[in-house]
């Protein structure tokens, strides 16, 4: 065993990297204790040959997706190394040196790179992504279910060049469909799934400019409740559902947001039996699941809290937002397609509500974001702490860093300001960046598909975003377009054959992989 002290080097160790263990005592109850990588080649081949053996154990699984869930984690949370920090975070918050965690979808068997570039954009947006791995087409930066002919902000541009999304596709083929998110509901990466606007800030009316208004051109919020029967819609986004003269229920000093004085809630719930709408914890608790086939719940104004803000007691989870749309949908004999924005459904709780024999289950991001992490550092450094190492001007500096945003700081000297690991553990720390912006911008290069359950298998290698949503499709044999009638079949029928014929085929080779066990 060997210390984490034995880390440092004695010459170089000062009092900020005695605070760095200070930390370690704090976060994990005393010094923390890091197992050296054992350094027998035979612990390293005896971890390549389980891995391989596994590797050559896997079969494709060519079941129809009967459900379908997309896991979102909007750039911040799923860039590669975001991914990575993740891991690392996992492991030390259990009490690990952290790099050897494996997170949830780390175990999914079927992995692929996707380009997130915009049509006319290097640099991706949420709403231009959002129609690209919803709708199967790449877009123009900052439209949203349209094709790339239409123009930002231009009402006039909307007209016949709607795409729709697989959730769409999938309700007009019987499924159950929901959208749950820590966002607004209105917000890009779940409007992808039923909106078709031109300006992805169009929210509400009141965000609409007079040309758009005068051209028919409707606001997103009007469009969820209009442009696709969506069984569950869970998640923030209540003022724009609400005229500007109704006091929101849960704040007495703010009020909806809509000039037409239309209640969108009210409009929702007509004409829908067995439908619900809820704004806070106790009363999506208090939801019926085998009563309930639709359930609009939005728990604030605009975005929901972070999970370090969340009140407990008043504000539902991720996760149980997640729980209760599951048990809702799955009631659906011919399935369900689920959309989840963030990266906090658990593992344990998708499988026990689904199972992968009919279940595709797909993890991936809009887009990243210009976070790095890296430098010299020992194992076990913690995520959030400091290099060992210092710049040229003689100071620290966070093994996790940004390019551009708000953490860029020059003090009256002209110089970096003194940093160690209280100021950088302390909440609300912003982590230092290259160059100055009010806030960091999105990154451009690709991001990781994780995929399991029925034809994962078909995501592999370097796709383009838009072919997320087309495999998708496929897996479920959902129609490529609503108004095509006889693809399903077709569909169908080549699935079920290509089933038969690699059964046939793995049968035969199936002895191969005894002589590695």
């Amino acid at each position: 065993m060997q210390s984490f002290q034995t880390l440092y080097n004695a010459k170089k160790r000062s009092s900020r990297q005695k605070l760095v263990l200070g930390v370690q005592k704090s976060i994990f109850g005393g010094i923390l204790v890091i197992s050296s990588p054992p350094v027998l080649h035979t612990f390293w081949n005896a971890k390549g040959k389980e891995a391989l053996v596994t590797a050559l154990s896997l079969k494709h699984n060519f079941h129809l997706a009967k459900n379908l869930i997309l896991f979102l984690g909007d750039g911040e949370c799923m860039g590669v190394s975001t991914v990575t920090a993740t891991r690392i975070l996992k492991g030390q918050l259990e009490g690990k040196p952290g790099e050897e965690t494996v997170l949830t979808m780390d175990t999914f068997p079927n992995l692929a790179l996707s380009k997130t570039y915009n049509v006319n954009m290097q640099m991706p947006d949420s709403a231009a992504t959002a129609t690209a791995y919803l709708c199967g087409v790449k877009a123009t930066y900052g439209t949203l279910g349209l094709s790339a002919t239409a123009r930002r902000g231009q009402c006039s541009t909307e007209k016949n060049n709607e795409v729709h999304s697989v959730l769409h596709r999938a309700r007009a083929a019987g499924k159950s469909v929901g959208i749950v998110t820590t966002t607004r509901v209105q917000h890009a990466s779940p409007g992808g799934n039923y909106a078709h606007t031109s300006e992805r800030n169009w929210y509400s009316d009141a965000a609409q400019p007079a040309d758009a208004l005068a051209g028919g051109c409707k606001d997103i919020a009007y469009q969820l409740v209009h442009n696709t029967d969506i069984n569950v819609i869970l998640g923030g986004g209540r003022q724009y559902m609400l005229p500007n003269n109704i006091t929101d229920p849960e704040y007495a000093k703010q009020t909806g947001d809509r000039l037409d004085n239309t209640n969108l809630i009210d409009e929702w719930l007509k004409n829908k039996k067995n439908a619900k709408y809820v704004w806070n914890k106790a009363q999506l608790d208090a939801v019926d699941e085998d009563t309930t086939e639709y359930l609009m719940g939005l728990f604030e104004p605009k975005d929901t809290r972070y999970e370090l803000e969340r009140n407990a007691e008043t504000d539902p989870s991720l996760t149980e937002m997640v729980e209760k749309a599951i048990k809702i949908l799955s009631k659906n004999p011919k399935g369900f397609y689920l959309f989840v924005e963030d990266n906090e459904a658990k593992k344990a709780l998708y499988e026990a509500l689904t199972s992968e024999r009919d279940t595709m289950s797909v993890v991936t991001a809009d887009h990243s974001h210009v976070f790095s992490f890296g430098s010299s550092s020992p194992r076990g450094n913690p995520v959030l702490g400091l290099s060992t190492k210092i710049g040229t001007d003689k100071k620290y500096f966070t093994t996790a860093l940004y390019g551009n945003g708000p953490g860029f700081a020059i003090d009256s000297n002209g110089t970096r300001p003194d940093i160690n690991i209280n100021i950088t553990s302390a909440t609300g720390y912003t982590q230092q960046s290259a160059v100055p912006l009010s806030s960091e911008t999105h990154g451009s290069e690709d991001v990781a598909i994780f995929a399991k359950g029925p034809m994962s298998h078909l995501f592999h290698g370097v796709q383009e975003q838009s072919y997320i949503a087309h495999a998708m499709a496929y897996a479920a044999c959902i129609d490529p377009t609503p108004s095509v009638t006889w693809s399903q079949a077709v569909l169908c029928l080549i699935l079920i054959l290509l089933s038969f014929l690699i059964l046939k085929i793995k049968s035969a080779e199936g002895s191969r992989v005894s002589k590695f066990s």
